[in-house]
């Protein structure tokens, strides 16, 4: 079973039971489908269109914001396919055609290369500096498992967490928030953090809250049309049983910040003491699933959305509750624009 399924079970518990025998349901019939396409370029092509139309979740949803029209797709790259292309050639097409879903989370892979779609955040400026955030956690600061923090000279704590892949436990989070205990607030910087399990994000969130909270929605496929979705399931962030933060909190984010982290500031948003401030997130809502073509090729794609507490799609990403941008003039200074304006907000919290 790959990591995906591992922590998609994991993070839904009992209802993902459900949702992953249907799920798997619907892919092994896609494989079944399949079958009737020949290992050739035409037939590659076929199998893989026929994927995303029948199983990916945002067709309508990209059709209504972005003006994608699948079928369309399916004749303009249609045109560009010959026999006697060769592999690379026939990736190439592939590749192409994937892309225009705009979503990072679709990826086809294949043994001499890895299609992927970055424009979510590179068309976009960072509002990050890694010198700069080097400095601000200087040479001392302390690790536990993903996080990286220390106590700012304000009294502010900075926490970093780059990733949520590693292994993140209730432990590590109360050992770093009763060690902070005492400063004024918290920034924790989610920025660059790409993803990784939304069982540890959910974790991370879950020592913000005193009780329990509406943070969003789920849906899952229920058939081969574009909108055929079961109805929303509602997710509740659950109060830690280990030491949960009381005063303030800023959450830094730039467009990095994509699939479990974008999920982390979707509940994070709900905490009633946490700000978030910075850029829009970069989104990536759809949870993955695979499936294979005809030459053995895989292809990764968003199956099943995630919303917010107000039931909107989150899939290009959430927007801050104050929007703060980095200032080259800031930088040229030593100064990160973002942790300076959150040092600001904690400081007034506490007037």
């Amino acid at each position: 079973m790959s990591a995906t399924f591992r922590y998609i079970r994991e993070r839904y518990k009992s209802f993902l039971k459900v949702l992953f025998a249907t799920a798997c349901t619907l892919l092994l019939g896609s494989c079944v489908s399949e079958e009737q396409f020949e290992d050739t370029p035409q037939g590659n092509f076929e199998a893989l269109w026929k994927i995303i139309d029948e199983h990916y979740c945002f067709l309508t949803y990209k059709k209504d914001t972005l003006g994608l029209d699948w079928d369309e797709v399916h004749t303009r790259y249609s045109n560009r396919l010959s026999t006697d292309m060769n592999r690379s050639q026939l990736f190439e097409v592939l590749a192409d055609m994937l892309s225009e879903l705009r979503d990072g989370h679709v990826n086809l892979y294949a043994a001499h290369d890895l299609s992927r779609y970055w424009s979510w955040y590179e068309d976009y400026p960072s509002n990050f500096n890694q010198d700069l955030q080097d400095e601000y956690l200087g040479k001392s600061y302390l690790i536990a498992s993903s996080l990286q923090y220390r106590i700012l000279e304000d009294n502010i704590g900075y926490v970093v967490c780059q990733s949520f892949s590693s292994g993140l436990g209730d432990g590590n989070i109360s050992e770093v928030l009763n060690y902070l205990r005492l400063c004024n607030g918290i920034i924790i910087d989610v920025r660059e953090n790409g993803g990784g399990s939304l069982e540890n994000a959910e974790r991370l969130a879950s020592h913000f809250t005193n009780e329990s909270l509406l943070v969003g929605y789920l849906q899952h496929k229920t058939g081969i049309g574009h909108d055929d979705f079961s109805s929303m399931t509602a997710e509740y962030l659950e109060p830690s049983d280990g030491v949960r933060w009381q005063k303030n909190a800023i959450v830094l984010t730039n467009r990095h910040c994509y699939s479990a982290t974008n999920a982390f500031v979707r509940d994070m948003k709900q905490c009633a003491k946490v700000t978030v401030l910075g850029d829009n997130t970069g989104g990536g809502s759809g949870m993955p699933f695979f499936s294979e073509l005809p030459n053995g090729w895989s292809v990764r794609f968003s199956a099943c959305p995630m919303f917010d507490a107000d039931g909107n799609q989150i899939e290009f990403g959430i927007q801050p509750d104050i929007n703060v941008q980095l200032d080259s003039a800031d930088v040229a200074s030593g100064h990160d624009t973002l942790i300076e304006a959150a040092r600001r907000l904690l400081a007034s919290h506490n007037d």
